[in-house]
């Protein structure tokens, strides 16, 4: 009778480990290499100059949606601190939408205004665009297509949703919108 508990036991210990294996496989983000390049696409920035992305090879790229009437707005003053302490190995990218909620409502000239006077920004801000439906631009059609980065489908869920991209071009991790840019996890993919 003692060995049939035995047994049960161990099966459902096996069956217990199986079960946390996979679940935790499945959660995890794989990146893996983009089959079009990141860089060749191309964006304006918040001046109306057009910029080719191949501009930041040889740098980390974090990506991320922003607005100026957000909640989480303040994380401009994180992004700021993030590009000015490795600046010599990573490069932010904002790109302002109106996509939620309408958080992002003025013209690009008011947004630039108000980066530099609110949060002092330096890192490249490039002009309003659609992060989400059939007509985001072209940086988030390739952050949100694995066809195109190689793993990633997740778009961004809010403003300030992060996409970080390795010097190769390759789509590393994508990150939520409370993920704070001074983050452990993603200041450990920086350095």
């Amino acid at each position: 009778m003692e060995y049939k508990y035995i047994i049960l036991g161990v099966f459902v210990s096996i069956v217990i480990f199986i079960s946390f294996t996979v679940a935790s496989i499945k959660s995890e983000q794989i990146a893996s290499d983009p089959i079009i390049s990141f860089f060749n696409i191309e964006a304006k920035s918040i001046f109306g100059e057009t910029i080719k992305m191949d501009k930041y090879r040889g740098k980390k790229i974090l990506i991320v949606n922003v607005a100026s009437k957000c909640g989480l707005t303040p994380q401009y003053s994180e992004l700021q601190e993030l590009y000015k302490t490795y600046s010599d190995s990573l490069v932010v990218l904002a790109f302002p939408s109106n996509d939620f909620l309408r958080q992002e409502p003025g013209s690009n000239e008011q947004i630039a205004k108000f980066c530099s006077t609110e949060y002092f920004t330096t890192f490249p801000l490039f002009e309003k665009v659609k992060v989400k439906g059939k007509n985001k631009h072209s940086i988030y059609d390739w952050l949100t297509d694995p066809g195109k980065n190689g793993w990633n489908s997740k778009g961004p869920t809010w403003n300030f949703t992060k996409y970080l991209i390795d010097e190769n071009g390759k789509l590393l991790k994508r990150f939520s919108p409370k993920t704070l840019p001074l983050s452990k996890d993603i200041i450990s993919l920086i350095k």
